[in-house]
């Protein structure tokens, strides 16, 4: 039902914007194209990344490894996929919220997803040149601990 509404309010704007000025709503429009353009690929390439884990792993094999009842070998195994893995935000929910239907728990989710967000293993070569080597390993480690805290605060309140 919330999905209708915002379509409805969305569809409402776009209107609103084509009776105040054609134009610019015209080059809003072709800017928003051109985003969905270079966003499809990456969108395209998690779906089929989601597809094949879910495929190659029951929920029951998804539930052992980072489930509920794998308590902090499950978080740390969330935390080290989600450290090593480069998803964009708006895709790593989509993501989380498929681990979710299919058996993984909260604080794990929560600790891949921080981590997914705030750890880049695959970007520390572009960073050192950039920020250079402490800084890299200080965001980094920081955002580590972060995301572990994460993974404490999620647990503490669903349990």
């Amino acid at each position: 039902m919330m999905t209708i509404v915002f379509y409805g309010l969305a569809a409402i704007g776009l209107v609103f914007s084509l009776v105040k000025s054609r134009e610019k709503t015209k080059m809003a429009l072709m800017k928003a194209l051109k985003a969905f353009e270079n966003i499809l690929p990456q969108f395209l390439g998690i779906v089929l990344l989601i597809g094949v884990i879910l495929s190659l792993l029951s929920p029951q094999q998804i539930s052992q490894l980072i489930g509920e009842n794998s308590g902090w070998v499950g978080v740390v195994i969330a935390t080290v996929i989600g450290s090593i893995t480069l998803i964009p935000g708006f895709l790593a929910f989509p993501l989380a919220a498929a681990l979710l239907q299919n058996g993984a728990g909260y604080m794990q989710i929560g600790a891949f997803v921080s981590s997914l967000m705030m750890v880049g293993i695959v970007t520390m070569p572009v960073e050192f040149l950039y920020f250079g080597k402490k800084a890299t390993l200080l965001r980094n480690g920081m955002g580590l601990v972060f995301s572990i805290l994460v993974a404490l605060v999620i647990g503490g309140i669903l349990s």
